[in-house]
């Protein structure tokens, strides 16, 4: 089979995940479906909820592991699709349908590649991955499946990125606050003011910056996106919450990032939701980016969150398709552009020595 055959291939396995709604945690009927695909080209897999993975028959743990990894499931659609989003309608090149692009075309895409380096030798073993619930982070996806897959020495996310290597990502951590004072009337002078007893500590949140910069992904950042406060005009409101977004470089550690936090507070108490979404890196001199860069590609730093964050080994994403495209209405993919895809991640893993 020629990189034509297996892109027809794509296309059609891409069409028939289209018109199966897999938004996060209803991702069931489209597992099933790649579950179908996976036995028809003869090649046994594991499956842990939704989320499924395929290791080549000539594993060797004593060699280096390469995984290709892409995510099942959508957003929700929006309501100004001009057309049916689980209708896959194809014009010319262009695919048309929710999650066409995001991650449709990536997921497709590096399974073809996947088949076609089975094939051929190497000096790694390669692991397919399609994991779940990625839109939203959930416990049943990528962090499910990750304690039963072998030891991974470097992965391939394919998001769309344009096919160019994003080698660094923004990590996310998000703060709950909590500031405390006591009722009143507001007629009369008691009671202590919950939104005057947070304000200096809202004003320091709203100054601060960090000092490490990244090339690629710029400063870490934190935002107050949430405020609320009282019940009614005529009582002196005795708590406030509010909800810090914090977006991390590659220089700063959440679980760090979060004890200096709350050592900077005068008056809040800070309780963060999770560390677990951390900011990722890859050098360029790793072999995979070296021969990215020789193929004239241009590394990136990507703001969006992906499975990566989730991944305590070397990554990067490289997908066909446009982040733009994501998450908008009349979400497409180019057929040449998961062609390309193909032929790239064919590149980059032909004759790969870790």
């Amino acid at each position: 089979m020629n990189t034509r055959a297996y892109t027809n291939d794509a296309t059609t396995l891409l069409k028939e995940l289209i018109a199966i709604p897999s938004v996060s945690k209803d991702e069931t009927r489209a597992a099933d479906k790649l579950s179908e695909y996976l036995n028809r080209w003869g090649l046994p897999h594991g499956r842990e909820g939704n989320n499924l993975w395929v290791g080549c028959p000539d594993w060797d743990n004593h060699r280096p592991t390469v995984m290709l990894n892409a995510h099942i499931d959508t957003v929700r659609p929006v309501a100004s699709w001009t057309r049916d989003p689980f209708t896959p309608t194809q014009e010319g090149e262009l695919l048309y349908g929710l999650g066409s692009n995001d991650c449709g075309g990536g997921l497709v895409a590096t399974l073809q590649a996947y088949r076609i380096m089975l094939q051929r030798p190497r000096h790694y073993n390669i692991l397919w991955v399609a994991s779940a619930e990625e839109e939203i982070s959930g416990p049943n996806g990528f962090s499910r499946v990750l304690p039963l897959l072998p030891n991974i020495d470097v992965a391939i996310v394919g998001e769309p990125t344009g096919l160019q290597p994003a080698i660094a990502e923004k990590g996310l951590m998000v703060i709950d606050g909590y500031a405390y004072g006591k009722s009143g009337h507001a007629a009369r002078n008691e009671g202590v003011n919950a939104i005057y007893e947070a304000l200096d500590d809202l004003v320091w949140l709203r100054d601060y910056k960090f000092r490490k910069s990244s090339d690629l992904l710029g400063p870490t950042k934190m935002t107050v996106t949430v405020v609320e406060s009282g019940t009614q005009h005529n009582v002196i409101p005795d708590t406030l919450h509010f909800i810090i977004d914090v977006r991390t470089n590659e220089y700063y550690q959440n679980e760090y990032l979060f004890d200096f936090l709350k050592k900077k507070m005068k008056k809040s108490e800070l309780r963060a939701r999770s560390f677990r979404l951390h900011s990722s890196f890859i050098p360029k001199e790793h072999p995979l980016i070296r021969r990215c860069m020789e193929r004239g590609m241009q590394p990136f730093g990507s703001p969006t969150l992906s499975d990566q964050a989730l991944m305590p080994f070397p990554s990067f994403k490289l997908g066909p398709g446009e982040s733009s495209r994501s998450h908008s209405a009349d979400e497409y993919i180019k057929v040449s552009e998961i062609e390309q895809a193909i032929e790239t991640y064919v590149y980059l893993l032909d004759g790969l020595q870790l």
